[in-house]
């Protein structure tokens, strides 16, 4: 048995209360969804600033009204400390998702991905110390490791930033280590790189690779492929990043809290690869994607030329080992996009 079987085991036979901000976004609506399926209390926190409604009522579907009753939510922003610090009350574990993603967002915009993600994670720390929370688990970033050239890549060495967006996930680390040195908080920082699955929007500016990417071909749409499409992702299943979360906050080990961990499969997909596998799985349903030839671009700045994660350490100390591969993870997550997608449209 897994260390997450037995975490899920326990998770059943035990309730508690659980943050989880950022609730109507692609990641946070996840986790509660399957925190909901493990009979615990669920309270979210959102401002709708990049989360949807619709995500939020997709889980009310799956998980039955009878779970839907342990679900609480809070329309606030995490930028307010008052909000955060309402979010917070009679809540164990903190899942902290809420952030303006985007590397191409943080440039035009910095002002504003640090009010989120600096000051706002900065609240909500506080917020969780003040409320005497067990533990808080957030989402940190393969961003981190910025232009530092090694693969794979492991935890303690990082190179300089390559945009705003990594040096507010950065700070993020920065912050958590100081709170664990001066208020004695357990925190651990979960460095995500390309998650992909269900809900993930495939809409606007900044929508990830994959969604976009999974619309352009339905819909016979212009697919831009930045670059020469030999880029490559250490793309990671959202069901893998859902283990990551309920195995760190529930970590029993001294050595596991206060630490950063890497969630993703140490396995690297170039974009070529990637518009090759979504098309294989397209191409029955959608025929003309048999035809359908991506338009390669310019590189985007920011962005690094390879991404690959070292995830020893989470095995070694949270137990994580990744129950979905690349194919494996497109292929549960396609059906959901074709259903959303064809159905929006119609």
């Amino acid at each position: 048995m897994t260390k997450f079987n037995d975490i899920q085991q326990h998770l059943r036979a035990h309730n508690y209360h659980w943050l989880v901000t950022g609730a109507a976004g692609f990641i946070g609506s996840n986790l509660v969804e399957a925190l909901l399926k493990l009979n615990q209390r669920v309270t979210g926190l959102d401002n709708f600033a990049t989360g949807h409604q619709h995500n939020l009522d997709q889980v009310k579907d799956l998980v039955g009204a009878d779970a839907w009753q342990r679900f609480d939510f809070v329309h606030g922003d995490i930028r307010k400390l008052d909000d955060c610090a309402k979010a917070c009350e009679g809540v164990d574990y903190i899942l902290h998702q809420a952030a303006l993603g985007s590397v191409s967002r943080s440039i035009q915009d910095p002002i504003a991905t640090n009010d989120t993600n600096v000051t706002g994670f900065l609240n909500m720390l506080t917020a969780s110390r003040d409320a005497k929370v067990k533990r808080f688990i957030y989402a940190a970033s393969s961003s981190t490791y910025g232009d530092h050239p090694a693969l794979p890549k492991q935890e303690a060495v990082i190179g300089n930033p390559l945009s705003p967006y990594a040096v507010t996930k950065y700070i993020n680390e920065l912050y958590a280590s100081v709170f664990a040195r001066t208020y004695g908080s357990e925190t651990t920082g979960l460095r995500y790189f390309n998650v992909f699955g269900p809900r993930q929007d495939p809409h606007g500016a900044y929508a990830a690779v994959i969604p976009q990417w999974i619309a352009a071909l339905i819909g016979n749409k212009p697919l831009f492929i930045n670059g020469d499409g030999e880029t490559s992702r250490d793309f990671c299943f959202i069901d893998n990043v859902v283990q990551a979360n309920l195995l760190a906050a529930l970590a029993d080990g001294s050595d596991a809290v206060n630490e950063v961990y890497n969630v993703a499969l140490n396995q690297r997909t170039s974009l070529n690869e990637l518009h090759a596998m979504m098309c294989e799985l397209l191409r029955e349903r959608f025929p003309h994607v048999r035809e359908h030839k991506p338009q390669y671009v310019g590189f985007r700045a920011g962005d690094v030329r390879h991404s690959q994660a070292d995830i020893s350490k989470a095995a070694a100390r949270l137990g994580f080992a990744p129950t979905h591969r690349i194919a494996e993870g497109l292929k549960q997550a396609m059906d959901w996009y074709v259903h959303s997608l064809t159905s929006n449209s119609k």
